[in-house]
């Protein structure tokens, strides 16, 4: 049996495969008019088609076709050296800044002590002005003792290391699960409470495997898709017949 939101969300379908990505659909009380259904059948279907990635919500805006997803390499770049590099304006709103001990998790992960102090800020980082994903990194303090918040506005926390301290980064360690999106972080990205996402865990080091950072972030899951390259390994190269 078809779920009338389904049958409404596959009839949104038609409607917006004539529209431009970043075109807005119309309003609820046009769809429901439309299709004769209650603003609550409406509602749910355009929430499907948001965790689905065919729409966009943004609040206080409206609701629009989705852009294609950016491609998210598993390789060692900045959010803002790889937003500039697909075409896009990288930015960031930080959300809150502040100085503290590590404590134990913190420290071993970051290889300090638990009382060293770290320098923790959260960023909305933005491509074309439009959220895509949260961010929370902490450094060591003794590492970037006069870090301050507008320092991070806009951008490349990476540059900033290699230009004013002289951090150049030489590995890291990534980790991604699939999670969804709580109310928090739903209402900071514009995207329906339980989106589907990815949870990025890394930790970074210099070149002389001294750890630098450690960076927890949020990605919307219906605007990023994660692409790896992809070799054989050693055992199944051919072996060459004697």
């Amino acid at each position: 049996m078809i779920r009338k939101y389904d049958a409404v969300g596959a009839k949104v379908i038609e409607l917006i495969e004539d529209l431009e990505p970043g075109a807005a659909i119309p309003p609820e009380r046009e769809l429901c008019a439309r299709f004769e259904v209650s603003r609550m059948t409406v509602r749910r279907a355009i929430d499907e088609l948001v965790r689905e990635g065919h729409l966009d919500r943004q609040h206080g805006r409206g609701t629009f076709v989705s852009r294609p997803k950016i491609a998210q390499p598993l390789t060692m770049t900045s959010f803002s050296e790889d937003m500039r590099r697909r075409g896009y304006v990288p930015g960031s709103r930080t959300l809150s800044v502040r100085r503290r001990p590590a404590g134990a998790q913190l420290a071993w992960r970051l290889e300090i002590s638990p009382s060293a102090k770290v320098f923790e800020a959260t960023r909305l980082r933005l491509a074309d002005e439009q959220p895509m994903a949260i961010e929370t990194l902490n450094l060591p303090l003794e590492i970037v003792p006069d870090l301050t918040a507008d320092d991070l506005v806009n951008a490349s926390l990476y540059e900033l290391l290699e230009s004013r301290y002289g951090i150049v980064l030489g590995s890291g360690r990534q980790t991604i699960e699939p999670t969804v999106t709580d109310e928090t972080e739903s209402e900071l990205l514009g995207v329906p409470l339980h989106t589907p996402a990815f949870l990025f865990e890394r930790t970074s080091r210099q070149t002389d495997g001294a750890a630098v950072e450690f960076v927890r972030s949020v990605y919307r899951g219906d605007r990023y898709q994660l692409v790896a390259d992809l070799h054989p390994s050693r055992s199944m190269t051919p072996r060459t017949k004697r």
